[in-house]
């Protein structure tokens, strides 16, 4: 069975503490204790904004061998210019950070707004023009404008493929071309689980990701233990294909890592497994 890794969407939650976080945990050592109980992260503030390479060394200090961290495209690229003309855009997001990460760079999530309709011409245009080593991320974020002049870090560090997940959240996408387009460029296509939009379970390369937002109340509720046994038997299956990365979303009160904690023990997976 390959890796099936486990974890959350974020862990900068003030409103955690005395939950998950002990009481009085300092908030830059929120990710610390994250990496305790989970091997991986989603990183989140790289949607919102471009980062620094000192935040990025930040995380990949705080976090253990063997811990990955997967990257959530900005959403300049994928909300504001709509994957259109996203040349500069692509290359500023590599050049903020992505390559200090190193071994730790996990796969690289692009989440397209609900209001996208599938277009296999702009879909497939930004696909290829995603980096498949920390090479190719490299060469491209030498292209940085001077909106990163002395804050980039264009150097790749270790010598690696780099893997990307496209989530979608039109009804559109369920479309024998798109499949074939995710599968031809290998990226994986997110299994995204809400009540608001579709949920896509096609499987497009060896990588799973999964995404779980709150089965019946988007990023609020719980999942129940019949619902976290039916997870645990997806994730079981994708195992035998490839590596999995599930990531829980559902944080507004707090029930994403206990989730995944719920998860991990049915899968009978532990931080300390790690290679």
């Amino acid at each position: 069975m390959n890796r099936i890794r486990v974890g959350l969407s974020g862990w900068d939650y003030p409103r955690w503490q005395g939950d998950f976080y002990p009481r009085g945990l300092a908030a830059r050592k929120r990710l610390g204790y994250v990496a305790e109980h989970f091997d991986t992260v989603e990183v989140n503030g790289s949607f919102y904004s471009l980062q620094r390479p000192t935040t990025y060394q930040r995380w990949y200090d705080d976090t253990p061998p063997g811990f990955e961290l997967a990257l959530k495209g900005g959403r300049f690229i994928t909300h504001l210019k709509r994957l259109r003309g996203v040349e500069q855009g692509l290359a500023n997001f590599f050049a903020s950070g992505p390559l200090v990460l190193a071994e730790k760079l996990g796969p690289i999530l692009w989440q397209l707004p609900a209001a996208i309709a599938f277009d296999a011409d702009l879909i497939d245009d930004f696909l290829g023009r995603l980096p498949r080593t920390t090479g190719a991320m490299a060469e491209l974020a030498e292209r940085h404008d001077d909106r990163l002049r002395g804050r980039a870090a264009t150097e790749a560090l270790v010598d690696r493929p780099v893997r990307h997940a496209l989530e979608v959240r039109h009804p559109s996408f369920d479309d024998p071309r798109f499949w074939d387009l995710l599968s031809r460029h290998d990226v994986a296509n997110v299994v995204s689980d809400s009540p608001t939009w579709p949920m896509f379970e096609q499987q497009t390369t060896d990588l799973v990701y999964a995404r779980l937002h709150g089965h019946t109340e988007l990023y609020t509720s719980g999942y129940s233990s019949g619902s976290l046994d039916a997870w645990a038997d997806r994730c079981t299956r994708w195992a035998d294909a490839g590596p999995v990365h599930v990531y829980f979303d559902n944080d507004a009160k707090g029930r994403a890592p206990h989730d995944a904690l719920g998860l991990l023990r049915r899968l009978q997976v532990s931080p300390a497994a790690r290679a």
